[in-house]
């Protein structure tokens, strides 16, 4: 006889779980519940319209929000040594996922399935913030992963969201110089998000490809395997995102390219909505040796909200992943969020992106907490 449990007893564990949302440290599969919530009624939105593209707007940007307001308590972080052996299980169940409803998407907002233009509104938001939210933390999980497969298959992610570069980019800019003027991606005080973007995006592309040159310069490999092997990753970047472009053309015309480009680009606007509100207006101090004090909690933004937290794979925990990059996502922890000089988000990381888009109702909200937690840092 099979020692796993039956079909009644995970789906009562499955509702006990999502019942401790707040209470008690989430299992893979109140991740999964949460994150797949919104999968269905994407798909169906884009066979059929009607309703369900809206009904999965109202879950994505309301009621994933009000979750998190009705609750309002963090959940407890995992006891050290606890293991999540599902975690990647998911991640790559989430990466089939996002390839399955971009290629529906861009059919859909193309015109293959006869929708209304009402329906390829919500369905564009609906598709975009999935992409933005959930892709996005995935594909960042996965990009961090020791296992080969694994990375590669967050870097096909990216790429097929025309952003591959973020995969060299995250790694070897950001996680080194996070929270100082040589990252492109950290937003400096004052900085609205709408001058942050444009630089951030080039810059981080440059910045990336200057690094994997670097490190393929200090290789020196010999032979035409070895070079092979250690070519630039920008070339698969740049080659997977023109395939990518090809595909969609031959399969859905330049109305299928327009609606990909449109899905893309709102699709990296989250992602950089997120870089630019995690590390906005924190700086690492210059210490006695010229260099810059280590990364700590003080230079990231972390929002203890429950259910976003769940939706975006634990990204809002961002200083634990800029403490241990590898740590799998169940894993990382908030801590002492109520500690002196602990920067923490007013209201969810999804919301204050929201937020961001307004510059001055972000600078009138987060200027006065960033200068407060930037005077002590002066003094390192």
């Amino acid at each position: 006889m099979s020692d796993r449990p039956d079909l009644s007893t995970r789906l009562a564990g499955l509702a006990q779980g999502l019942r401790m949302i707040g209470r008690a440290v989430p299992g893979i599969d109140v991740f999964a519940t949460v994150t797949f919530a919104p999968v269905p009624l994407i798909v169906l939105g884009a066979l059929f319209g009607g309703i369900w593209p809206w009904l999965a707007v109202a879950w994505i940007g309301g009621l994933v929000y009000a979750l998190d307001r009705l609750i309002a308590r963090a959940a407890p972080d995992a006891p050290e040594g606890r293991e999540f052996p599902a975690a990647d299980r998911l991640s790559v169940a989430l990466a089939i996922a996002h390839f399955v409803l971009l290629l529906l998407g861009v059919a859909a907002l193309s015109g293959v399935t006869g929708l209304s233009i009402p329906a390829r509104i919500a369905l564009f938001f609906a598709c975009g913030l999935f992409f933005g939210q959930v892709s996005n933390s995935n594909a960042h999980e996965l990009i961090h992963r020791a296992d080969k497969r694994l990375f590669v298959l967050g870097k096909w992610v990216y790429i097929s969201l025309l952003y591959g570069h973020h995969a060299s980019a995250h790694r070897l800019v950001h996680h080194r110089f996070v929270a100082t003027r040589d990252d492109p991606n950290s937003a400096v005080l004052g900085e609205s998000f709408w001058a942050f973007a444009p630089q951030a995006w080039t810059g981080a592309f440059i910045a990336g490809w200057e690094m994997e040159e670097a490190r393929r310069k200090r290789l020196a490999p010999e032979g035409w395997k070895a070079r092979l092997a250690a070519m630039n990753p920008y070339v698969s970047y740049v080659l997977g995102a023109i395939w990518c472009l090809i595909l969609v053309g031959l399969l859905f015309g330049l109305a299928g390219v327009a609606a990909y480009l449109a899905l893309c680009l709102y699709a990296q606007m989250q992602i950089l909505l997120a870089d630019y509100v995690q590390h906005y207006g924190l700086e690492r101090a210059l210490i006695a040796t010229g260099q810059y004090e280590p990364v700590s909690a003080r230079h990231s933004w972390d929002a203890p909200d429950p259910v976003s937290s769940l939706w975006m794979l634990n990204a809002p925990r961002h200083s634990d992943h800029h403490a241990h990059p590898a740590r799998p996502y169940p894993e990382l922890r908030l801590g002492a969020i109520t500690a002196e000089g602990r920067p923490v988000l007013p209201r969810s990381l999804p919301a204050m992106a929201t937020l961001a888009l307004i510059p001055p109702l972000w600078h009138r909200v987060m200027d006065p907490r960033a200068r407060a937690l930037r005077r002590p840092a002066r003094g390192v």
